[in-house]
């Protein structure tokens, strides 16, 4: 009994964390934004996309060290799929996505090709080998440095109307803090629902497949709503799309320098999986240039029925 409410305490602990701080978060993050004239959209694949990718990076990095390669992929795979349906998903159900143009013929098709390579090198061999890995931290380098140029080129001019921006110190400390309290705050989600669910008889793979993979992509869902909420929807897609490239590229290339990874024909399908429904997703976006609220809801029940054939198979 007192494990249990041990175990409440850290969901309830957990869920605060998340929410204040990714309210924190998106607030530093939409301060740098408007005070470097740089678009929220560029923060949302960079910072907002690195800092919320932290569970992911902790989890697949641990696994790798410890042996447990198959984590790694799962971890990514099933993170990406929840981070395009999920919270895409229920950001467009609480207010309408708007993607920019400019997104939709640069950034999110960047991300389908780093599925798709994924998805080549992964079936080359059934696994992602160390060179793979190196291959994807390269990509991933110039990508970084693509962005630092977009941001550079693209800034935005001040539209008159007087904006509230905070100081450097304050700035620093929100992202900084904001991105431990969402780091932390998932771990303790994690925690205490793991506690929970073995209590009731849930086997480790049901729990790996439910609350691991929606445990990590809690700091995207919490850090996109409120982003969204806040009207500042470029973050909130820009952070689904960042973070997505990130995990691939840097999550799972760290993953497999470390040790390379091999792969089953469960994540195959799962790899194929994750390029349906980034198509789908990118297919929703380019129609009226946005994701409206029946097809974010369409989204979250393709979801559902994707978690349902992962539990029963």
């Amino acid at each position: 009994m007192k494990e249990i409410l041990v175990a409440v305490l850290l969901l309830i602990v957990g869920f605060v964390l998340l929410i204040k701080g990714a309210d924190f978060f998106v607030d530093g993050s939409s301060s740098v934004a408007k005070r470097l004239r740089v678009s929220s959209m560029i923060i949302g694949l960079t910072i907002v996309a690195m800092g919320t990718s932290l569970p992911e990076c902790a989890v697949s990095i641990t696994a790798s060290i410890s042996g447990n390669n198959g984590l790694a992929v799962s971890n990514v795979t099933g993170s990406n799929i929840f981070n395009l349906m999920v919270v895409c998903g229920l950001c467009s159900i609480f207010m309408p996505l708007t993607v920019q143009k400019e997104t939709l013929k640069k950034e999110f098709p960047f991300s389908i090709i780093c599925t798709l390579l994924f998805a080549v090198l992964a079936f080359v061999g059934m696994a992602v080998g160390r060179i793979d890995g190196i291959v994807f931290l390269v990509i991933f380098a110039l990508y970084l440095t693509w962005m630092i140029y977009s941001a550079k080129k693209n800034k935005t001019e001040p539209d008159g109307e007087e904006i509230k921006i905070l100081p450097v110190w304050k700035c620093i400390f929100f992202i900084i803090g904001g991105a431990a309290a969402v780091k932390f705050g998932g771990d303790f989600v994690v925690e205490g629902a793991s506690t929970i669910a073995k209590s009731i008889g849930w086997s480790d793979t049901l729990i790996g497949l439910t609350i691991v993979a929606l445990g990590t992509s809690l700091p995207e869902l919490v850090t996109s709503i409120i982003a969204a909420k806040k009207g500042d929807v470029d973050m909130a897609i820009g952070n689904v799309i960042g973070s997505n490239i990130f995990n691939i590229l840097l999550v799972l290339g760290i993953s497999a320098a470390i040790s390379p990874v091999a792969l089953t024909g469960e994540n195959i399908i799962d790899i194929a999986v994750l390029i349906v429904f980034s198509i789908i997703a990118y297919i929703f976006s380019a129609t009226g240039k946005k994701i409206n609220r029946a097809e974010g809801a369409a989204m979250v029940l393709m979801y559902a029925g994707y978690t349902a054939y992962a539990i029963i198979r």
